[in-house]
């Protein structure tokens, strides 16, 4: 009898330590569809091609005078200071914001600079999407420090004039290409 409950309990306490995580209340994704890994990288001809672009809205910026209120990527963000499931909306954030900033520069002046640059952050933040969990859309939303970063993004584009926003999304551009984007596409390896 003693070595039928002993058999018991060992099936029981082994069942409980294989079994899944607990469940928490953060957003979760499957992942299914999210292929990030090949942007660790970029190529070293789409890398050129940022930097021409790059020089291009330097150029145009210097042309212009412009002041920020504000600085809208400060040096102290760091997506690595993030939870894994968390970067990947902070990017897509940032991604949409550069899309929008860039896509009205290239309507003004730079649109034959901009065009392969466009191209290849449009790819990169579609793919980026798959991997951005759904955020509750009603309910109190946590203070965290992403959702610090998700406003200042937000109140940013209702404040700052369109100068401030293409100088700051053009001197963050390839923080976002070559530190940013690397750390989501590495995913837990990124600490």
């Amino acid at each position: 009898m003693t070595t039928a409950w002993v058999l018991v309990l060992m099936t029981v306490v082994l069942g409980l330590a294989t079994a899944g995580p607990v469940p928490t209340s953060k957003p979760t994704t499957t992942w299914r569809g999210c292929h990030m890994g090949r942007f660790q990288s970029l190529s070293p001809r789409e890398l050129e091609a940022f930097k021409k672009a790059k020089d291009a809205l330097e150029e145009s910026l210097l042309q212009n005078d412009w002041s920020c209120s504000s600085r809208l990527f400060p040096m102290t963000r760091d997506l690595r200071l993030l939870q894994v499931w968390e970067r990947p909306v902070a990017l897509e954030a940032e991604l949409h914001l550069t899309l929008k900033v860039l896509r009205t520069a290239a309507d003004a002046s730079l649109g034959v600079v901009l065009d392969q640059p466009l191209h290849t952050l449009r790819h990169i933040h579609s793919r980026l999407r798959a991997c951005v969990p759904a955020q509750p859309t009603a309910g109190p939303r946590p203070r965290s420090r992403l959702h610090h970063w998700l406003h200042r993004l937000q109140e940013a584009t209702k404040k700052e004039s369109q100068g401030c926003l293409e100088a700051s999304v053009t001197f963050n551009l390839f923080r976002l290409l070559t530190r940013d984007l690397k750390c989501v596409a590495s995913g837990d390896l990124c600490v």
